[in-house]
């Protein structure tokens, strides 16, 4: 009978103390990515998945030996593809909000860049800065918090436009639906280089974007080891190399690349 308790009272300690599932228990990890972002993450001419995104995800995890699927999402899925258990991490461009720490978990960021403004360059002269989207239609890709940011933190009245994804945003700033594109200044670099696009960059540096690695709530081992990789990668270099590589002649100041202050695991 004493022996018996011992193994109820052992077992039932163990249960209470299980950590949840971690890509570090896997050999293969599922990585959900975007297909529709110009340098970021996008479809090359031969069907593989290319752009900066992409090859940090094949450097860190290939630190940790760790395999990849890849799992192609659109923007509105960041989130739910994490929530339901169809990937391990998310590559999405995704920046830190509290709203999102509520569901989901973030290792990094791998990068640290900043808010900025396209417009047409008949308007280059009248949108100069945020403050200058006062009234103005500004595109909103859904399950992006762009739109939101501008209009909420930066208190500019500024009218959102829901789009599917950034090339109807193209379409829309070049017919006159919106005046303005607003993103990362990374990904707005990206979609200058799309053939048939003639937008000006404003150069307004404004909203700090902290680009990080979405991960399923709950996973500290996996999100430290996350973290322990991109310091690696900055430290041998190799952050500095692939930032060059995408956005080198994008016009993007990379005179300063320092490992990102991580968020931290919990």
């Amino acid at each position: 009978m004493r022996k018996l308790l011992i193994c109820l009272i052992v077992l039932l300690t163990a249960c209470g103390t299980a950590r949840p599932d971690s890509l570090v228990d896997t050999d293969e990890v599922v990585v959900a990515i975007r297909s529709d972002v110009p340098l970021i993450s996008f479809t090359g001419q031969n069907g593989a998945y290319d752009g900066f995104n992409i090859d940090v995800a094949k450097d860190l995890l290939s630190r940790l030996g760790k395999q990849i699927h890849w799992r192609e999402i659109k923007a509105g899925d960041q989130l739910t593809v994490l929530t339901d258990g169809r990937a391990d991490l998310v590559f999405a461009h995704m920046s830190v909000t509290p709203e999102r720490k509520k569901v989901i978990d973030f290792a990094g960021p791998y990068h640290v860049d900043f808010q900025d403004i396209a417009v047409r360059p008949a308007d280059r002269g009248v949108i100069r800065d945020v403050r200058d989207l006062k009234g103005r239609k500004i595109c909103w890709v859904r399950g992006t918090n762009i739109a939101q940011r501008i209009i909420d933190e930066r208190r500019v009245e500024a009218i959102a436009v829901a789009a599917p994804d950034y090339n109807v945003c193209l379409e829309m700033i070049k017919d006159g639906r919106i005046d303005a594109i607003s993103t990362n200044s990374q990904i707005l670099a990206g979609l200058l280089t799309k053939p048939g696009v003639d937008l000006h960059l404003v150069g307004a540096a404004f909203n700090e974007q902290r680009t990080s690695i979405g991960v399923r709530k709950g996973d500290v081992d996996g999100c430290e080891e996350l973290n322990r990789a991109i310091t690696q990668m900055y430290q041998d270099g190799t952050a500095h190399m692939l930032l060059d590589k995408w956005f080198g002649k994008s016009g993007i100041d990379l005179s300063v690349v320092s490992v990102p202050q991580f968020e931290g695991c919990s």
